[in-house]
């Protein structure tokens, strides 16, 4: 990401003046089309069997009495009766929505395997002040305007930024409990205000231990919002000593079902970006987007299926056979159909991020896969996204997540995962078995 270096002294020198006017300007700012979204119960939405108007690219929006902006991504391959999840990036101060897309979305587009409709907003002086509400207003007129022309899936609804963004996240987790299912706030503050903050979130948050902008002990009060809100039980987590060059994340106990709290302390200062072993922050080498997109992905849909009317014809008057019908079950897939590939997409000293192509080979789908791998000695999982794995050590199994078990023929999907240990030997015994 384009990022950083010339907003940290002034987010430093706007954050206690930020905090407390849009704290007290916040709910009297929203109007009652903006109350109204929170009012919604979970299913597909408007957008769902249209045509799409919307496309990829930047579009312009009337939001509270001003023109303003945002860069929309829809996946490759985009189907309208598909319900998809929707994810909102928040910029940093002096950012902007184009750094934040050209970047993947806080390197979340790369992992999402096209299941994801991303949105970048503009902040009004590329900020996110807040001022009577504007910024939650904008995230509920482009949240309308997008899931009535495309579908979207209710309770897949996410937010995450760093910094000013990170502190715009946690704003729409306060006044949008019944919207968004999760936010992840890097290195944030509350500089956008709260208003409300007293219903559940699933809350990730990941801070800096030495952050000499927005003091980790900002990040660990907006945490702790969330701790309480969502029943977990107390605790002060683990966090790396100066000069580890490592990050703990830890996952709170205790908490409400559905609603999971997850803190990551790092050895570092602000940056979106720490890296395991180094003391340079490094887009494509960071561990946190792998984490977060794990955080985001492990929330299963609850949206209902589409309510399709019975049939009005008569059924047939003609009796069943009374042959049993056959005891075998039908194929759910050719036998060798599935196949495995492996590739190492990054290494650094002390870890490597991998993707493994899951193919279907065959002239029928399959319905669900298995792949199995053996690591190499010392290598070991840290985090892994669009699967679920038993094991991170030796001999590893992932079946494939809830949203891409059905591969069609001559069809692929992938996931993919970070590990510690040297990446230069591939695992062996790389196999596919469906389902």
């Amino acid at each position: 990401m384009a990022k950083r270096t010339s907003l940290l002294s002034s987010v430093a020198a706007a954050a206690v003046l930020l905090a407390a006017a849009a704290g007290g300007a916040l709910s009297a700012g929203l109007g009652e089309t903006a109350q109204a979204s929170t009012n919604g119960t979970l299913a597909a939405t408007a957008g769902c069997g249209k045509a799409p108007t919307l496309s990829s690219g930047t579009r312009t929006i009337s939001s509270g009495g001003q023109n303003r902006s945002y860069i929309l991504r829809i996946p490759d391959g985009y189907d309208r009766n598909h319900p998809y999840r929707l994810i909102f990036g928040f910029h940093w101060l002096n950012g902007s929505a184009n750094n934040v897309a050209s970047a993947g979305y806080y390197g979340l587009l790369p992992l999402s395997n096209n299941s994801t409709i991303f949105v970048a907003p503009q902040g009004i002086d590329n900020g996110w002040a807040n001022t009577n509400g504007r910024d939650l207003t904008l995230f509920d007129d482009i949240s309308r305007q997008v899931e009535n022309d495309l579908c979207v899936d209710t309770s897949q609804r996410f937010a995450l930024g760093w910094s000013y963004g990170g502190a715009m996240s946690y704003a729409v987790a306060c006044a949008r409990p019944t919207i968004v299912r999760a936010v992840t706030v890097i290195s944030g503050a509350n500089l956008s205000g709260c208003n409300g903050g007293t219903q559940p979130v699933a809350y990730f948050g990941i801070h800096g231990i030495y952050d000499s902008v927005l003091n980790i002990s900002m990040g660990r009060s907006l945490r702790d919002t969330f701790v309480r809100n969502n029943g977990c039980t107390a605790q002060s987590p683990r966090e790396p000593s100066r000069g580890s060059l490592t990050h703990i994340t830890t996952t709170y106990s205790g908490c409400r079902e559905g609603y999971p709290v997850q803190w990551a302390a790092f050895d570092g200062d602000h940056t979106p970006s720490p890296v395991d072993g180094s003391s340079s922050p490094n887009d494509s080498r960071t561990w946190t987007s792998g984490e977060i997109w794990r955080f985001f992905s492990q929330f299963a849909s609850t949206t209902p299926p589409p309510t399709t009317a019975p049939p009005t014809t008569a059924p047939p008057t003609t009796p069943p056979p009374t042959t049993p019908p056959p005891t075998t079950p039908p194929p759910t897939g050719e036998p060798g159909a599935c196949t495995a590939t492996y590739r190492t997409v990054n290494t650094w000293p002390g870890g490597f991020q991998a993707e493994v192509t899951v193919a279907n080979n065959g002239a029928t789908t399959l319905n669900g896969w298995t792949v199995r791998l053996t690591l190499a000695s010392g290598q070991a999982i840290s985090s892994l996204w669009n699967g679920v794995n038993t094991g991170t050590t030796g001999s590893v199994s992932v079946r494939n997540a809830d949203y891409n078990g059905t591969v069609g023929a001559n069809g692929s999907t992938t996931f993919g995962f970070t590990a510690t240990g040297n990446g230069a030997t591939a695992p062996s015994g790389v196999s596919c078995t469906s389902p």
